[in-house]
């Protein structure tokens, strides 16, 4: 049985009545079984990997509370099972036929070591336990041991349920750009706009082509190659950004990118993804995978804004192509028909859109951060607690 930190009324005790040992002198690690996923009979008992629940069976290994250990694959994750399981051949386990310990305890102090760490030295991937049995461990008294399990069992929730709330709120976050979008390019006055057709007013519509020889034809510097793992909605990410030299550059010079040309995905998982090119990376070139849209009726940022915004999103993945593979064509580009204000109007959206998307990136920021303090309260409440501070 389990008890909260509220439940506990013990007195802490001194350190000093805390005993220096090894792990090995405290508890013994035992294997798990195999049993493959075809000798599984569908059940109310929990199947344990090393990465935690992976199935369940009608018949358990272990009858009671017990402390799962990844041995490969997830080498030194640590997982407390309260009631019956079979940890597999993939596991270690400490139940209480093996410890005189207290389990929560014992998990907490094991979480604590950073046993994936002792994997780093090993000529074969696993977790020995002759290494785990080396450890040094600060016992304290079994009734401390309660206490600090509580404790730490009560502030591990309070974390979980802090880490949540931050997670939904930076769901929300992340959504906003999208609603700003559809806010604006679904509103009222935004269907009495006259759609102009996209290949009647382009100068330019157009993808490149990978050049011959494939990684072998990147350069250390020159010409950058624009490819679709550049491109993201309204977001330019210059990571994994590849160079040709002028010469290549030449070859392909139908398909060089202007400052001011929209980028749109064509091809792939991630067609669809639309932006605009920052005018520092030209003069550059893109591959087949990206079309360039270029089109003076149209503010390049207004276009962008409105070609990813998630009704116009839906729309182009309702119009791939292609038996094999997502596709977008020239002539599905050029068929694409775009609301098209004025250009004082188009300028006032564009504006309008990027000082609410700065608003919502300071939000994400800072909530990102906010996670960051959240996940390192466990370690360090766990340093506390085994170091007689609770």
């Amino acid at each position: 049985m389990y008890f909260t930190g509220k439940d506990i009324c013990s007195v802490k005790s001194s350190v000093t009545d805390w005993k220096e040992t090894k792990l090995g002198e405290i508890c013994e690690l035992l294997y798990g079984k195999s049993l493959p996923a075809r000798s599984r009979v569908l059940g109310n008992v929990p199947v344990y990997g090393s990465n935690g629940p992976v199935g369940t069976h009608n018949e358990y290994l272990i009858s009671g509370p017990s402390i799962v250990i990844g041995r490969k694959g997830s080498i030194g994750e640590i997982h407390l099972v309260k009631d019956e399981c079979w940890p597999i051949d993939t596991t270690y386990y400490i139940d209480s036929s093996v410890t005189k310990c207290d389990l929560m305890w014992l998990a907490f102090y094991l979480k604590n070591l950073n046993l994936p760490n002792l994997n780093k030295a090993a000529a074969v991937p696993g977790l020995n336990r002759n290494d785990v049995y080396n450890l040094p461990v600060s016992l304290p008294p079994l009734s401390e041991q309660k206490r600090i399990a509580a404790i730490l069992n009560d502030h591990m929730a309070d974390i979980a349920r802090a880490r949540a709330a931050a997670e939904e709120q930076l769901e929300a976050a992340e959504a906003l750009s999208a609603a700003y979008l559809r806010e604006i390019f679904e509103s009222k006055e935004a269907k009495q706009w006259p759609k102009v057709r996209l290949g009647d007013h382009a100068s330019k519509i157009g993808s490149g082509v990978t050049p011959r020889g494939g990684q072998a034809a990147y350069k250390p510097e020159g010409i950058p190659l624009i490819r679709s793992q550049n491109i993201y909605l309204n977001r330019f990410v210059p990571n994994g950004l590849v160079f040709i030299d002028q010469e290549q550059d030449q070859k392909m010079r139908n398909s060089r990118v202007e400052k001011g040309d929209v980028l749109l995905n064509i091809t792939g998982a991630s067609i669809g993804r639309v932006c605009v090119v920052p005018d520092e990376i030209c003069p550059a070139n893109v591959n087949q995978h990206v079309s360039i849209i270029r089109t003076g009726i149209l503010n390049p940022d207004y276009l962008s804004f409105y070609m990813s915004n998630p009704v116009f999103q839906r729309f182009i993945m309702n119009s791939q192509s292609g038996a094999t593979r997502q596709a977008l064509t020239k002539s599905m580009i050029e068929d694409f028909f775009i609301p098209c204000p004025p250009t004082k109007i188009q300028l006032k959206i564009v504006k309008d859109i990027l000082h609410r998307i700065k608003i919502s990136e300071k939000i994400i920021t800072d909530l990102r951060l906010q996670m960051q303090t959240i996940d390192a309260i466990p370690s360090a409440v766990l340093n506390k607690a085994f170091n007689g501070e609770l």
